[in-house]
């Protein structure tokens, strides 16, 4: 089994040497030690100094060298939505009161499904849908903000 002990945002490593992929949800992407399993199949020890909220496109660098592309795995959201952008402000608040992991887009709220927290929200008027995307919520005041997000309402990251 090869280690990943380096870790590299998205535009900081040779995306284009990349040996293989590692497609993962975000609670897999958010952490310091695991095994995971390689797309290809291959065993791989995350090995980390720190806990790391990775994000799609970033980089593991394996000990013999060797790079992994970090790509996040569609999985259950609820995007929320509100005619109204001050309503929707508020919505976060309250979201980010209840200390729930959101993701931050364009016009858009994202969080992980919540029949309470929906319900809450329908009663302020949000418009909810559920999708399979994946999910990068925003790291909060103490959180790793050492990538920059595309917070467009497309859902997909170029380079």
């Amino acid at each position: 089994m090869h280690s990943a002990s380096i870790h590299r945002p998205a535009g900081h490593w040779p995306k284009k040497n990349a040996a293989g992929t590692l497609t993962l949800d975000f609670d897999a992407r958010h952490r310091r030690r695991i095994r995971l399993t390689a797309d290809e199949g291959e065993d791989i020890l995350l090995d980390l100094p720190k806990a790391v909220a990775m994000a799609d496109g970033d980089g593991l660098q394996l000990e013999d060298g060797r790079w992994l592309l970090v790509q996040a795995a569609a999985e259950p959201i609820v995007e929320i939505r509100h005619r109204d952008p001050n309503q929707l402000v508020r919505l976060a608040w309250h979201l980010g009161n209840r200390h729930l992991p959101t993701e931050i887009r364009n016009q858009v709220l994202r969080i992980r499904p919540d029949h309470v927290i929906e319900h809450m929200l329908y009663g302020f008027g949000a418009e909810l849908t559920k999708v399979q995307a994946p999910f990068q919520p925003e790291g909060g005041a103490y959180g790793d903000h050492g990538h920059p997000h595309d917070h467009g309402d497309g859902g997909h990251h170029h380079e």
